[in-house]
């Protein structure tokens, strides 16, 4: 049988990344933001009350949603008129998601298949519950023996999140019009030096979706995932100072890390996914199997 005390930390880290939807979190309090009708996130109750200083841009809470004003009738126009407001936010700093502006614009939409209705500056995204695209890459090797090995990232300690963290070989947000295989294989050469004749060859596989909240509000994330078998002579090079170090660690080891503190939440999750589907982790043997696949396909 499964390790219990394993399988138990994994799920609670699941139900950490998924405490949104749990008994006792503010969803019930929290506010559909809606464009153009459509809803395309979750304001939560501490953010809703500062937007009713900008009746130009935000119509007043009206049956649990707050909405756009409906002059405001373009991707541009939103976009600008919501930038306007969080510069102002940031500028009064007590919003402490905001001291991580990074400009970097990300798509605003109902469905990633839809066409986005306005972009927002990525660290004000869950002052709105807007969903959050990224890109995450396993990177192992197969031994000659057919042993697998996982490369994983030690973040730098400078990093804004999470500093100190183990993490995927290479992972990224999705920025606002850049392609996903693009956004893949940029961050492959930015962070890992993994060249791009490389990582053309890795396979999309799945997403990991997933929704919490903390004292910054809502975060509503959904990581496209690839793998890609990395040649055995192959080491990857820390290229743009996000990250310290590489290790390459057998499967097992790695499979026991994800259960510590040591790794970066949802990069941890990516790994559980990897674990599942190339059956490192079996219904027979898994209690919690269920659960664990349950949890990495969570979404609104």
């Amino acid at each position: 049988m499964a390790n219990s005390g394993w399988s138990e930390k994994v799920l609670q880290l699941l139900r950490r990344m998924n405490n949104f939807y749990l008994p006792g979190s503010f969803r019930a309090h929290c506010f559909r933001f809606e464009v153009d009708g459509a809803q395309v996130g979750w304001i939560p109750p501490h953010v809703a009350p500062l937007l009713t200083r900008y009746p130009d841009v935000f119509s007043p809470p009206r049956g649990g949603a707050v909405a756009l004003c409906p002059g405001l009738d373009t991707y541009g126009r939103r976009s600008e008129a919501v930038d306007a407001v969080l510069q102002t936010l940031r500028q009064e700093d007590f919003l402490t998601c905001l001291r991580g502006w990074r400009d970097e614009q990300y798509s605003v939409m109902q469905k990633f298949s839809d066409p986005p209705v306005m972009w927002m500056e990525r660290a004000a995204t869950s002052l709105f519950g807007v969903k959050r695209y990224g890109v995450h890459l396993n990177g192992y090797t197969v031994g000659e023996a057919g042993e697998v090995s996982m490369w994983l990232a030690r973040r730098s300690n400078t990093k804004q999140t999470y500093p100190g963290l183990l993490d995927n070989v290479a992972a990224g947000g999705l920025a606002a019009g850049v392609g996903i295989k693009h956004t893949l294989i940029k961050e492959c050469q930015e962070e890992a030096c993994i060249p791009a004749a490389i990582a053309e060859r890795a396979h999309p596989v799945t997403t990991v979706s997933y929704t919490y909240e903390d004292e910054e509000g809502v975060f509503a994330e959904s990581q496209f995932v690839f793998d890609l078998e990395l040649p055995l002579d192959f080491k990857p090079k820390v290229g743009d100072g996000e990250v310290h170090d590489f290790y390459l660690l057998p499967i097992e080891e790695v499979k026991d890390l994800i259960a510590t503190e040591d790794f970066k939440p949802n990069c941890a999750m990516v790994v559980l996914d990897f674990l599942i589907r190339h059956s490192f982790i079996e219904p027979d043997t898994e209690p919690h199997y269920q659960d664990f696949v349950a949890a990495l396909h969570q979404t609104l």
